[in-house]
């Protein structure tokens, strides 16, 4: 069972949803059906929601192949609990143009070095079933 996959997972669908109603409800009262109409709220709503949903799928997928790789959980949890961190993090910081830019940026480097350590996790891993045949 992915149980750490399928926690981050839900997590993040949580996540996307509360930033899609964002765009919905911004959508109806600036009254914008299509693109931004210029509305720099709606543009920050809709880089939230968009941002997490080129993030996520990469860092699941790779979360996902650690665990059905027989990675630890004691080395997958700490990775996930970072992605999901900095997934939470990120549209903190870029909600408003007066939004402090720490959480945004913490989020990102969160994203990136846990996508990274995900990402080198598995080729160790793979690479450890290669050689042990």
């Amino acid at each position: 069972m992915l149980w750490i996959t399928g926690l981050a997972a839900a997590i993040l669908a949580f996540l996307h949803v509360w930033l899609s109603l964002n765009v919905i409800r911004l959508r109806q009262t600036l009254k914008v059906v299509i693109g931004d109409g210029g509305h720099e709220e709606l543009i920050r709503a809709i880089r939230a929601q968009g941002n997490l949903a080129e993030y996520a799928p990469i860092g699941l997928i790779l979360l996902a192949c650690l665990e059905w790789n027989g990675v630890p959980w004691w080395l997958t949890a700490p990775l996930a609990l970072a992605f999901v961190a900095g997934r939470l993090l990120h549209p903190q910081g870029i909600r408003s143009a007066d939004a402090p830019w720490r959480p945004r940026v913490l989020g990102m480097q969160l994203t990136l070095v846990s996508l990274l350590a995900l990402g080198a996790a598995n080729a160790i891993a793979v690479g450890v079933a290669l050689v042990a045949g």
